[in-house]
């Protein structure tokens, strides 16, 4: 069929806002491989002194990560902070009620922050909300923040690390209001005890920016009046309110709508910073409440519910005395080509809305419905999602751009006639550089665009050139990479002619791509 025509026009007053370096952050929970045999494996043959694969930070370096969100997760909402400091060989093995499986505590926030800095990533940390509260969080803000001269901080300090932390970002808990959460709550009750905490942080450092739970899922029965209920409460001392949302391809109604994935995140989006906007009005606020959306991507959790319901019919109601599992492979998902697209489209959904998205989480990031996977004793890969993320944390700098797209259409059954194509822009007026992200999501017809960049702020048309331009795109949009071919789906050079500040190509089916350019 011969290719319809797209065309992306970009104005000076399509600028949405400055483009966020933690907006390219990504999520290291204790679950599965992501820290033993992920990030941690002290008998591998790349391992540093600390236990850490060298192979995997090499690899997080490449993908560009800012900001890495820790130690969860379902996980941190039955977890004591204190049982990862200090000697290994002293510290506890507990049970792990999220994951149901047994945790040794080699790694903990003495041991992240050393890979965090060899990683050049800042750490985001999350305080347990569901067994704990107020005084634990209390606590490990002095031990990680505070300067020498106090018990908690010389305790930090007796463990090799001299100097504070100065860990800025700090989650109050995760999902809470989820029923499988440890600990859950109620609006109400979760409201008043983020209000306790946030504002009790506050006092210790009036700078830190501080996480609110919102809704684990645009589908829970309280999305919407649970993010209104917790912000109207404690607007005061909240800086963001966390999104979380997960998509696969299975879960959608059709492949078609699945491509358009990225639909469902604009509405979150808006719901979320609405509610953000009644809380700051409702106060007569100073401050705007930002989004966090510190877990996204593709999961393809109907694998993980089938292994949960397993488990729990295995289990039935007698008690049992068999120990848990250390590091079991769970949610080891592995991406084709269709999700690289998907990933693609979402980042640029939360490029587009970078003025409210101030902070982002791609979840997770090794081994566990992750970008990078990491084979014991053996190789660490790259999945197919990881070159998107890739190329929009390392080169996406300055102002973002949404923008007019006049596109063919697609149908879909969740949200209507949607646009085939989608696009976002970034420029660096410093630098004069720019970065063309966009995707053909239509699931099976090609389409040309033709981009004009002229309207960017200070662009020279005769200056202008490409640097380099690649496309994700596969003929079979279920073909994976795996650690035997870990190369099958790769971006490849795609085709592009300039003239007049305009960029023309054509994008097939199913497809992302990339465009360095500069004027």
């Amino acid at each position: 069929m011969t290719p319809t025509t797209g065309r992306i026009t970009v104005q000076a007053d399509d600028a949405v806002a400055d483009i966020p370096p933690r907006i390219f952050g990504s999520f290291v929970e204790h679950l599965g491989r992501c820290v033993y045999g992920g990030i941690y494996e002290p008998g591998h043959p790349t391992a540093d002194e600390n236990g850490f694969r060298q192979d995997v930070i090499d690899l997080v370096r490449e993908l560009g990560v800012t900001c890495v969100r820790y130690p969860g997760g379902n996980f941190v909402s039955a977890y004591n902070w204190e049982d990862g400091i200090g000697p290994r060989e002293l510290r506890p093995v507990r049970r792990d009620l999220a994951w149901h499986s047994t945790e040794t505590n080699e790694v903990g926030i003495d041991d992240f922050y050393r890979w965090s800095r060899k990683a050049g990533t800042e750490i985001i940390l999350a305080v347990n909300m569901g067994t704990r509260g107020l005084k634990a969080a209390l606590e490990e803000l002095e031990y990680v923040n505070g300067a020498p001269g106090t018990e908690l901080a010389d305790r930090r300090v007796g463990n090799g690390i001299a100097e504070p932390m100065d860990i800025k970002m700090w989650c109050i808990g995760n999902e809470m209001d989820g029923p499988w959460q440890v600990g859950h709550m109620s609006p109400d009750e979760y409201a008043a005890a983020v209000d306790r905490v946030a504002h009790a942080m506050k006092l210790a450092e009036s700078g830190l920016e501080l996480v609110a739970c919102g809704s684990s899922s645009a589908h829970m029965p309280t999305f919407g009046s649970w993010e209104r209920n917790v912000l109207t409460k404690a607007y005061d001392n909240l800086d963001f309110i966390s999104c979380h949302a997960y998509y696969y391809e299975r879960g959608a109604k059709s492949l078609q709508d699945y491509l358009a994935s990225a639909q469902d995140m604009q509405r979150f989006i808006a719901t979320v910073a609405e509610c953000a906007d009644e809380a700051k009005a409702a106060h007569h606020g100073d401050h705007d409440i930002a989004l966090s959306f510190d877990e996204w991507g593709a999961w393809y959790s109907d694998v993980w519910n089938r292994q949960e319901a397993e488990w729990k019919a295995q289990s039935g109601k007698n008690l049992h005395h068999e120990s848990w599992p250390k590091a079991p492979h769970l949610l080891e998902d592995i991406y084709n080509a269709a999700d690289a697209v998907v990933e693609g489209s979402l980042m640029i959904m939360l490029l587009k809305h970078c003025d409210r998205v101030r902070s982002a989480s791609r979840a997770q990031l090794v081994n566990v419905i992750a970008p990078i996977m990491a084979e014991e004793n053996g190789p660490a890969w790259r999945q197919t999602v990881f070159y998107p993320f890739a190329e929009a944390a390392r080169h996406a700098r300055g102002t973002a751009y949404s923008p007019t797209i006049d596109s063919p259409e697609v149908g879909t059954e969740s949200f209507g006639p949607t646009s085939a194509l989608d696009s976002v822009i970034t420029w660096d007026d410093d630098s004069r550089t720019g970065l063309l992200l966009m995707v053909n999501r239509d699931a099976v017809d090609a389409h040309d665009v033709v981009i004009s960049l002229a309207g960017l702020p200070g662009f020279d048309i005769a200056a202008c050139g490409v640097d380099k331009a690649i496309m994700l795109h596969d003929d079979d949009p279920h073909r994976r990479n795996t650690a035997y071919d870990p190369t099958a789906v790769v971006p490849r050079s795609l085709t592009v002619t300039v003239a007049d500040g305009t960029i023309s190509s054509t994008l097939p089916a199913i497809s992302w791509a990339a465009v360095e350019f500069h004027a």
